[in-house]
């Protein structure tokens, strides 16, 4: 007896979902997501805050965009992710879907249920894509995970929740974690 197969989603597929569905589509496959705790929304608005702020302070042509807002990193494949922060500069892959194209950097906020998620599945997704920078932010723990993935390289650094970080893609932002009211 054959194996049942599993039912394979488009993107269309996808953005027919019901809108209370919170849920990203990789290779096909729905990946379902619980709701993001109070820590991991303070954070995200936090982060948002800081970065919108200096893009705008700059007169930048650069794009903060929070969750939710669909990212599809290929044209014409089947993966749709919901990453909590993207900054895209080429705001031509900004549609009235989401973005379309690799965005810039992109802030993951490690979910306790799934943590496998950020740390390998989309890594190896963003960097693939194109991304110049990813970071990871583990609430848990108190760290970040910063990965500059400029020219095919992937270079990780580690930082604590009392640390200053620099972002890669811009020559003077600096992000004081210990100076956000992150409220935990």
């Amino acid at each position: 007896m054959p194996l049942p197969q599993e039912k394979y989603y488009t993107v269309e597929d996808f953005y027919n979902l019901p809108d209370d569905i919170h849920a990203e589509l990789i290779n096909g496959q729905i990946v379902y997501m619980a709701a993001p705790s109070s820590v991991h929304q303070i954070i995200s608005s936090e982060l948002h805050f800081v970065i919108n702020n200096y893009i705008k302070s700059k007169g930048g042509r650069c794009r903060a965009l929070a969750a939710p807002f669909s990212v599809q990193l290929h044209r014409g494949e089947d993966t749709v992710l919901e990453p909590d922060i993207s900054v895209i500069c080429d705001t031509d892959k900004i549609t009235p879907r989401g973005c379309v194209g690799a965005p810039d950097w992109i802030i993951e906020i490690v979910s306790p249920s799934n943590p496998g998620h950020d740390y390998i599945t989309k890594l190896g997704l963003y960097h693939d894509a194109g991304v110049r920078e990813y970071w990871i932010i583990d609430a848990h723990r108190e760290q970040i995970y910063v990965y500059n993935m400029d020219n095919d390289h992937l270079i990780l650094n580690a930082y604590s929740f009392r640390d200053t970080i620099k972002a890669g893609i811009y020559e003077d932002l600096y992000i004081d974690f210990s100076s956000l009211d992150l409220g935990i």
